[in-house]
């Protein structure tokens, strides 16, 4: 008797469980794949650096980020939604988002702003962790920015003005 008691119990469990197991791998799968950082570049751009943090984003949820500088062993925080700036890069540094792009613009960049530089990104209410990528900068290996910058640079003051991305993001260009 003991014996006909367990059989049907143990089989119902066998049946749920990989049900379940798969539940829990697609959770999983789906979560992975909400940010990833493709690419870290920088260039620069008359006197100002520019570093370009593009990644592939799958969800729409909020994006944050970080960008920061290791020298002597040390990371400064340059601008981020993450955590607090260092007040050194506070004025000189501002960020722009277009679609998949992050990117940090550091004025009057010198050899003191040398080092690695770190894009980190997170999406909200992605649960598996910050994505981070290095890249190090040295003034005298870096090339020009090219592409989009090199339109601004060659463009009036008026048309960079109308390029400006915050304004593009308040009349919803950005979306179309």
């Amino acid at each position: 008797v003991p014996l006909s008691e367990t059989a049907p119990t143990g089989h119902l469990s066998s049946k749920m469980n990989p049900t379940v197991g798969i539940a829990v791998i697609l959770t999983v799968l789906q979560a992975a794949h909400c940010q990833m950082i493709k690419d870290l570049s920088a260039c620069l751009l008359g006197q100002n650096l520019r570093v370009d943090c593009r990644y592939e984003n799958k969800t729409d949820n909020p994006l944050t980020y970080e960008f920061s500088i290791t020298k002597d062993n040390r990371k400064h925080v340059i601008h981020s939604t993450i955590s607090v700036s260092e007040n050194i890069y506070r004025s000189r540094a501002n960020v722009t988002m277009h679609k998949n792009l992050v990117c940090l613009h550091l004025q009057s960049f010198t050899t003191s702003d040398e080092g690695i530089y770190m894009c980190e990104l997170k999406a909200t209410n992605d649960y598996t962790g910050n994505q981070i990528k290095n890249i190090t900068v040295i003034k005298d290996k870096l090339e020009k920015c090219a592409g989009f910058s090199l339109l601004i640079q060659n463009t009036s003051w008026l048309l960079l003005l109308l390029l400006s991305l915050p304004l593009l993001q308040a009349v919803d260009f950005v979306s179309l």
